[in-house]
């Protein structure tokens, strides 16, 4: 790889950059060798969702430009709970819980970098490597001492929550700061990492962490930010129906990862592509232009869904995830394996669980289906909805009030897909 002299450009020719410190030292620090750049991801959970994928292909790009990153999963801070963004106290995981989301964002996190290419392969670390056999007396003597609490209520993270949380901040979350600060000071020390990139809330720690870098070891630091993900409504990037989009199959199934990039808003998709793909410039604005011209067609969040999916879940994700969407458009439902049928039922179709036989109008009112114009669900507009060939189960039309849902009829001898008109489906599980 050959170093990119001016990664800081390319990364704000696509948005993702919100905060820099010293730029222009910083790009010639860039242009002159070989650095090493690290993100930290708390582990809140027991996956990532696609708001850290921001983060990690940003450490990607980096990488591809020839620098070193490390991935710093929070098994320490993430005891301790950042209080950026948040209005109240974060509540405590279980030191058991900590460690298993460790073990799981440490595997998941890894898939996104190259750590067999040279001098510049990533690394990932865990912050309670370090953090644990600290004494309460170095923590306050070594590192403390060198934080003012003057200037620590200043930072805005600290101040929001004093001015709107009735309680304030207790010293676990205000000692979140110090942590993260001595994690840049380790890094720096022990990998020669000169560079820590976050979300812009994390602007205030990263600028902690430099100071306490050059306070100890004597180094001159950088900081990075990148802007915090909405959608052009200013919605929060990553929410579906209430959920979070996560990058764990388990948790969000390829065909629903897929269909939340295939469904992103028009005045998102090409923002998309340059932040959370690697599509080359020349088909980008190929995309761009096709979208401007004709945004009914799609073909640009149908690039998006398609690399973002592949990124995360590789070319079967993508192929099963293009074969449910083709075969709900096209109500060719006998050609979904029992697979794609367990990825519906795990979050891309509103599911009801049964046992034995169930009468379709029984279902059809049920699922929420048989809706009069008035809004009331009954047995009638069941009847009114199938007698009217309006429904389908399995991908064939029914027009008898008295069907019945037989295990013996069932795809793969557990699922029914029953539809109403073209696009109102509802899965059907023999428990």
């Amino acid at each position: 790889m050959t170093t990119e002299t001016d990664v800081l450009g390319a990364l704000g020719d696509l948005g993702l950059l919100a905060q820099v410190s010293l730029e222009d030292e910083l790009k010639e620090h860039l242009a002159t060798g070989m650095r090493t750049v690290y993100a930290g991801f708390d582990p809140t959970a027991d996956s990532l969702h696609i708001g850290n994928l921001v983060p990690l292909l940003a450490l990607r790009r980096f990488q591809l430009a020839g620098h070193r990153p490390i991935l710093l999963v929070g098994g320490a801070t993430g005891m301790i709970g950042d209080p950026g963004g948040r209005t109240t106290e974060r509540e405590l995981k279980s030191v058991e819980d900590v460690k298993a989301f460790v073990a799981q964002i440490r595997v998941q996190a890894s898939r996104f970098l190259d750590f067999d290419c040279g001098d510049n392969s990533a690394i990932v670390v865990d912050n309670a490597d370090w953090t644990e056999p600290l004494t309460v007396i170095d923590f306050l003597r070594d590192i403390g001492k060198h934080f003012s609490v003057n200037a620590m209520i200043q930072k805005e993270t600290v101040r929001r929550r004093l001015e709107d949380d009735a309680s304030g901040i207790s010293y676990t979350e205000f000692s979140y700061a110090i942590l993260q600060s001595y994690d840049y000071v380790v890094l720096n020390r022990d990998y020669d990492c000169t560079i820590q990139m976050g979300g812009s809330d994390q602007w205030g720690n990263i600028t902690s962490g430099m100071d306490l870098v050059r306070r100890m070891e004597g180094q001159q630091a950088y900081a990075i930010t990148y802007p915090l993900m909405t959608t052009s409504d200013g919605t929060k990037f990553g929410k579906s129906m209430g959920n979070a989009v996560w990058l764990d199959p388990a948790r969000t199934s390829p065909y629903m990862f897929y269909q939340f990039w295939r469904n992103a808003a028009d005045a998102d998709v090409i923002r998309y592509i340059d932040i959370f793909t690697f599509i080359e410039r020349a088909e980008r604005d190929r995309l761009a232009a096709a979208h401007a011209a004709d945004p009914g067609a799609r073909e640009a969040h149908v690039a998006l869904a398609q690399a973002v999916t592949r990124l995360v879940h590789g070319d079967d994700g993508v192929t099963a995830a293009e074969r449910i969407s083709e075969a709900l458009f096209r109500n060719r439902l006998d050609e979904l394996s029992a697979a794609d049928l367990e990825q519906l039922a795990l979050d891309g179709l509103p599911t009801t669980l049964v046992s034995g036989e169930q009468e379709l109008v029984q279902v059809l009112v049920d699922a929420g289906l048989a809706v009069t114009p008035r809004g009331e669900v009954t047995i009638g507009q069941a009847r009114k909805l199938i007698g009217s060939n309006a429904v389908s189960v399995n991908g064939e039309k029914v027009d008898d009030v008295d069907f019945r849902l037989t295990p013996a009829a069932a795809l793969h001898g557990r699922y029914h897909v029953v539809q109403k008109g073209k696009k109102n489906h509802h899965l059907v599980v023999l428990n």
